[in-house]
């Protein structure tokens, strides 16, 4: 469902409801002495400023996103809902898509929402951990960018929830002069390190996959993005490089989030939340 062309068409036709109405119906009203709209025109006209701002808030400045999947633990958990910067990365043209003021790139390190290149009527979040004309290595389930490696620390146990397997959990930092951004990832050490893409993508022969991983040189326009949850994300190493035109925002912030957790004979829907981790709620490293 494309919600932006949605909110654009209520948009235009609340619009031209309240123009109608402000112009024409309205003056007509006051001569007949009749002071209530039509209930047609109360629920077209009325809405108009409602729905255009919420309209500009999500095309222009933030828009929340709901977390569905487990791909980026542990540094967002199923249930958690987040904000996305529509503008970090410029002014769109909501709808269209069409970049009209730059206003700068993501870094390495950056949570982003983008289309999945596939299917562009769906939205992916992962890490950015690769630029254009970098050179990605994944090998051993470690990175090393520009022959750079990066660091790690910790590796204590972790449960991920999502499918009830233990994992070690590291703090994952890039060297100072990749930008430095440091953030936790999980990785399996019962699964391989080796992977291979159902399918070859754009810019397949700029990747090299080996037994143990692989070596990418992204190309122009285009980032490398993984999930925090290396060993239970589908992210660049199977479906590509992401489009700079795909890209939506920046996730800054969770602003709530929710539990989904019951015993398996419970007769409430899957949908209805069972507790609030208020914990949870702050910036996105």
């Amino acid at each position: 469902m494309n919600f932006a062309l949605i909110l654009f068409i209520l948009v235009v036709v609340s619009g031209i409801a309240w123009i109608a109405d402000r112009y024409y119906f309205a003056p007509q009203r006051r001569v007949a002495g009749i002071d209530r709209m039509p209930l047609w025109l109360e629920y077209t006209a009325g809405f108009f400023p409602v729905i255009c701002a919420v309209f500009v808030l999500r095309s222009f400045l933030v828009e929340p996103f709901k977390i569905p999947s487990g791909s980026m633990i542990p540094t967002l958990q199923i249930g958690d809902f987040i904000l996305v910067n529509k503008f970090t990365y410029g002014i769109r043209l909501p709808v269209i898509n069409q970049k009209v003021l730059d206003l700068g790139s993501p870094k390495r390190g950056d949570v982003v929402v983008f289309r999945y290149p596939r299917d562009e009527s769906v939205d992916y979040i992962k890490r950015v951990v690769a630029l254009p004309g970098d050179t990605i290595t994944y090998q051993d389930k470690r990175l090393t960018v520009n022959g750079q490696p990066l660091q790690y620390s910790g590796g204590e146990a972790y449960l991920d929830p999502e499918n009830m397997r233990y994992a070690k959990r590291f703090e994952e930092s890039f060297p100072a002069d990749l930008g430095g951004n440091k953030h936790e990832i999980l990785n399996d050490p019962d699964r391989p390190a080796g992977m291979f893409p159902a399918e070859r993508f754009p810019g397949f022969e700029n990747c090299q996959y080996i037994n143990a991983g692989l070596t990418c040189t992204v190309p122009a326009g285009h980032y490398f993005a993984m999930g925090d949850n290396r060993d239970n994300s589908q992210d660049s190493r199977f479906w590509g490089f992401v489009p700079e035109r795909n890209l939506v925002g920046k996730a800054v912030a969770i602003w709530m989030s929710f539990e989904f957790d019951r015993p398996a004979d419970s007769w409430l829907p899957r949908w209805v939340p069972t507790g609030v981790r208020l914990n949870r709620i702050g910036s996105i490293q």
